[in-house]
């Protein structure tokens, strides 16, 4: 699945590597392998045709 960061834009379209409890990993196109605790933060998905 791809996602955005609502709070982090700038880190660009992210895909979601792995989901573990509440941590999910994601690969983004500006800022690497981010952990995100998903009680914490709602990321954002993206349609398939969307970037």
């Amino acid at each position: 699945m791809r996602v955005r960061h609502p709070q982090c834009p700038e880190w660009g379209i992210g895909q979601i590597q792995s989901v573990v409890g509440q941590r999910v990993t994601v690969n983004f196109e500006n800022a690497g392998k981010v952990m995100i605790r998903s009680d914490l933060i709602a990321l954002i998905p993206l349609e398939p045709n969307e970037s």
